[in-house]
């Protein structure tokens, strides 16, 4: 199996590169279950994020980051969208994205009473990769029909093209990689 060597905030991975399409692979960064990753990176994450009152993350792969940060930043709690409306949600908020891991449509919904806290609060959007960016916008729009002011959004990782957007804060980049799933790969910084 292919692998692409990744160190961030001083830990090394050994991530197996997966095939996303005929052209396309990506270097399969997984931070669930992985708490040296996020004990490591969290810190670092939370020095760029300054005069925030409330983070963010999309169900389900942000969750050990958010809550990593929120200790860190001492706060009292986190929000969370999840991935389908649940039957304890008062008038949820909803909003559809296609993510590059996903590859199909998935919701994500805000509990009302998580959206009446946005209101007005200053909102730092959490995930673990920044690729497309169509999660994180789908995420940005729910905030923003919640009355919440998106004033960071911030990954571990910034994959491909991310890498050179201004509006994310992010600790490494993590190249996508094009060519044929049976020969050699080029990384796309």
């Amino acid at each position: 199996m292919e692998t692409y060597q990744l160190t961030v905030a001083g830990v090394k991975r050994e991530l197996p590169i997966l095939p996303i399409s005929n052209e396309l692979k990506i270097a399969s960064f997984v931070i669930l279950g992985d708490t040296e990753i996020v004990s490591a990176a969290a810190p670092l994450l939370a020095d760029k994020l300054t005069d925030v009152d409330y983070l963010v993350t999309a169900e389900a792969k942000g969750i050990p980051l958010v809550y990593e940060l929120s200790k860190q930043l001492h706060m009292k709690q986190y929000i969370v969208a999840r991935k389908s409306v649940k039957p304890y949600m008062e008038e949820p908020l909803v909003n559809q994205v296609v993510s590059i891991t996903t590859q199909k449509e998935q919701l994500l919904c805000l509990d009302g009473k998580d959206a009446e806290l946005l209101k007005g609060k200053r909102v730092a959007l959490i995930d673990d990769v920044i690729s497309t960016g169509e999660s994180i916008k789908a995420l940005e729009d729910l905030v923003t029909i919640a009355g919440g002011n998106v004033v960071a959004k911030a990954a571990i990782l910034a994959e491909g093209d991310a890498a050179e957007r201004k509006d994310i804060l992010f600790l490494e980049k993590l190249p996508i990689f094009i060519g044929q799933r049976d020969s050699s790969v080029v990384p796309q910084e």
